[in-house]
């Protein structure tokens, strides 16, 4: 991967190496930061690059923040232009992706909750290596950290050990990805990305209280599913996996990620299949910007 020019660090674009956290921060000692990650998509016909839902990522950033009491969190707008800031300095002209990632700089306690330091660094980014083929998926013997615990709706780096044990585990038994149970059994998502599933001409997906991220790209899906299929959030049970015809894995990261099989079971026929391929494609034709539908989740960042 190439390394960008610039970085962004509390208050000002530095060179890439210079965007460096203390090890003696809370940051560093025990996660203690929060994040997004916003996708920045390139349109070579309209020589434009359009950030995806930029306000709704922001937002959630906020939310982020006040629930890990934060002191002086930042607001969503300033960390918003400094987004786009960025990847102008950047002069990025192909897909990235961004991490914007408020810490708590100073040292002490896990109980210490400023002062904040905030980075963003922005990365061009390739393809999923399973877009098109889709990818096989283990359901894995880690369970997903319950909503008393640690709730998962909260983007906290911290979180993000859970899923990152599953990946492992599902990576060294010989899997693509992992997808977790939650403390009742219930389906609930993969190491980062949200799970749907088609049955019986529908498309289901877990309910957002099964221990899941309220995912922007989760809701983007939802509504871009065809008019003629019902989308169903409910508990999924395991059993249920190998009756599906389809199914994939949503986020900002994994964009619409197929999955071919489960448990070494294939789903369907084993391929990609035709709800799957759609909502790709409206998927990509709206965060490039190739149809005009929702103008407003697409923030253009070269503008005079």
């Amino acid at each position: 991967m190439t390394t960008p020019e610039y970085a962004f660090l509390n208050d000002r674009i530095v060179p890439y190496a210079q965007a460096t956290v203390p090890v003696s921060s809370v940051a560093f000692k025990f996660g203690t930061a929060v994040f997004e990650g916003i996708r920045g998509y390139w349109n070579a016909e309209q020589e434009q690059m359009y950030l995806f839902r930029l306000d709704d990522h922001m937002r959630r950033l906020a939310y982020s923040q006040r629930f890990m009491r934060f002191e002086n969190p930042y607001p969503p707008g300033e960390v918003g232009a400094r987004v786009a800031e960025l990847v102008r300095a950047n002069g990025f002209r192909k897909n990235v992706h961004i991490m914007a990632t408020a810490f708590v700089a100073g040292p002490g306690g896990p109980g210490v909750c400023g002062p904040l330091g905030l980075s963003i660094t922005a990365n061009p980014r390739t393809d999923i290596p399973w877009g098109e083929t889709g990818c096989r998926v283990q359901v894995s013997s880690w369970q997903r950290v319950p909503d008393t615990a640690m709730p998962m709706r909260v983007k906290c780096n911290a979180n993000y050990q859970n899923g990152r044990l599953a990946a492992v585990q599902a990576h060294a038994d010989g899997y693509d990805t992992a997808l977790l149970l939650n403390t009742h059994g219930k389906v609930s998502e993969g190491p980062g990305m949200c799970f749907f599933m088609v049955r019986d001409g529908r498309i289901v997906t877990p309910t957002l209280a099964s221990d899941v991220l309220e995912s922007i790209t989760r809701d983007t899906v939802i509504r871009l599913a065809p008019e003629c299929m019902e989308v169903k959030a409910r508990d999924i049970d395991r059993s249920e996996l190998v009756a599906a015809d389809e199914a994939f894995f949503c986020g900002s990261a994994w964009e619409v990620t197929p999955i071919i099989a489960i448990d070494r079971q294939a789903l369907g026929k084993g391929k990609v299949g035709p709800v799957v391929r759609a909502l790709r494609k409206a998927y990509f034709d709206l965060v490039c910007g190739v149809v005009e539908a929702h103008p407003e989740w697409r923030t253009p960042v070269y503008v005079d």
